[in-house]
């Protein structure tokens, strides 16, 4: 199996929505992207797939070494063998991924969120340099796309904090800001014990219209041939905008259970929005 084919089976496999956003992207283009949302995945399953902290830690500062092996011109792993074609072509740099590793660090500290604004910093760290090297991945040559591009970073991360609350209650992890849970009188120990009180859907309203806003500012008065260049980009959001429609749709039961698109669904989705545009009333339209 070549790396090319590494970074593809990865994404493919976990059914991934990045997986079919990049579909119709040219082949140069697209092995790029793959590459490097292969990258993110395995960072994200640093942390998602070890059940004791001190082992994620582990495998993260593996991958912070393997980093330095990339622009060191030195890859050994699959994913960074793949992405190291692309190093010049991109003008990556490795101070770009630093963040998103530490904020991976920090996630395993379990810490507490203040308010929305430090939520939404943790969020950018985790993703925004991936939605930002993807824009300028499609095409783009505009700083202010490739920022953009880091905004729907933003709104997919919170979404998929929302989609997996359940699970990183159980894990020790809080994903809503304090402020948050107190003014709707929802505790930690209610997510745990996976206890829909009161408040419960009525916070969860307040981070989908966040996560709602952020997609919407990701593609407000995009320049017509920027959003052509874009179209791996709206493909995504428009997936993400299908997901947080059903978790609004089961009333936010999330806690007990996985709420997710079905691959044939994706696919639809993929191609209907490639073809006709985000459907009318979309955030990102």
């Amino acid at each position: 199996m070549t790396p090319d084919q590494y970074c593809q089976h990865l994404l493919a496999r976990h059914g991934s929505s990045t997986h079919y956003s990049l579909l119709f992207l040219a082949p140069e283009q697209r092995r790029a992207a793959t590459a490097l949302f292969a990258l993110s995945r395995e960072l994200d399953d640093a942390v998602e797939g070890s059940a004791d902290p001190g082992v994620a830690h582990a495998r993260l500062a593996w991958w912070m070494q393997e980093l330095v092996n990339l622009f060191d011109g030195t890859p050994q792993h699959p994913i960074t063998r793949a992405l190291a074609p692309f190093v010049a072509t991109y003008d990556l740099a490795l101070d770009r991924f630093v963040p998103a590793l530490q904020a991976r660090h920090r996630l395993l500290e379990m810490p507490r969120f203040a308010d929305f604004e430090a939520l939404r910093q943790h969020c950018y760290s985790l993703s925004g340099v991936f939605g930002e090297m993807a824009a300028r991945m499609s095409g783009s040559r505009q700083a202010t796309t490739w920022a953009r591009g880091g905004q729907l970073a933003l709104g997919v991360r919170m979404i998929r904090l929302m989609r997996d609350a359940g699970r990183h209650a159980r894990a020790g992890r809080s994903v809503f800001p304090v402020r948050d849970l107190n003014q709707f009188r929802v505790t930690p120990d209610d997510l745990v014990r996976t206890r829909y009180v009161d408040g419960f859907e009525a916070l969860m309203q307040l981070q989908a219209s966040r996560a709602r806003q952020a997609l919407a500012a990701a593609f407000d008065r995009l320049e017509a041939s920027e959003r052509r260049t874009q179209h791996p980009a709206i493909i995504l959001g428009a997936l993400y905008e299908a997901l947080l429609r059903e978790l609004e749709r089961s009333r936010f039961q999330v806690l007990h259970q996985r709420i997710a698109l079905t691959p044939l669904r994706k696919l639809m989705i993929a191609c209907r929005t490639r073809a006709l545009g985000p459907p009318s009333g979309s955030a990102l339209t």
